[in-house]
């Protein structure tokens, strides 16, 4: 594809021997400043900040700001933990709403399904707020192995997590740090 330089609007031409208006062709390019051609980057460049900015969800702003000056650890493991994990689903009680009660977050809350089957089930999510029954390295190799520290694993729902070392220190750091 050929490029082809910026070309300012200006009216068309009519002859008086034909009815069609007549263009300047691809292959006539006409001169743009440099300095022209700088303003009118520099202004495309700000329209789609303001396009990207409006378009961002209301409630993003105040996440970035919350996370400005923590630990990047504890950082990635709360998005570890919220985000994609979403342990909250389950291990966090919820109101006659349908809304998490933040007071309780992440402390433990009883499961309000069940299996349409027969199969080994926990009535109830644990607490992960403090890592009450483990210690941070036995998080580290339940999240990496999916087994706990007495070699069993997590009855169904609990999907049997394989983090890499990284993400699985992450969020342990994240779990324990609740506790505080």
């Amino acid at each position: 594809m050929k490029r082809t330089a910026f070309r300012p609007l200006r009216p068309l031409r009519r002859s008086s021997l034909s009815a069609a208006p007549t263009r300047p062709g691809p292959d006539s390019p006409m001169p743009m400043k440099t300095k022209t051609r700088t303003t009118l980057a520099a202004l495309g460049a700000f329209w789609l900040t303001v396009a990207a900015a409006s378009a961002a969800p209301a409630d993003a702003a105040p996440a970035l700001d919350s996370t400005r000056g923590q630990d990047p650890l504890l950082v990635r493991g709360r998005y570890l933990v919220e985000h994609v994990g979403l342990c909250a689903d389950c291990h966090s009680p919820r109101n006659e709403k349908g809304e998490f009660v933040r007071e309780l977050w992440l402390k433990g809350a009883p499961l309000p399904f069940q299996p349409t089957v027969p199969m080994p089930w926990s009535p109830a999510a644990p607490p992960l707020a403090g890592l009450p029954t483990m210690n941070l390295e036995q998080a580290v190799a339940f999240l990496r192995t999916g087994k706990r520290p007495d070699g069993t694993e997590a009855r169904p729902p609990m999907p049997q997590f394989r983090f890499n070392a990284d993400d699985a220190i992450a969020v342990a750091a994240y779990l324990k740090s609740l506790g505080k």
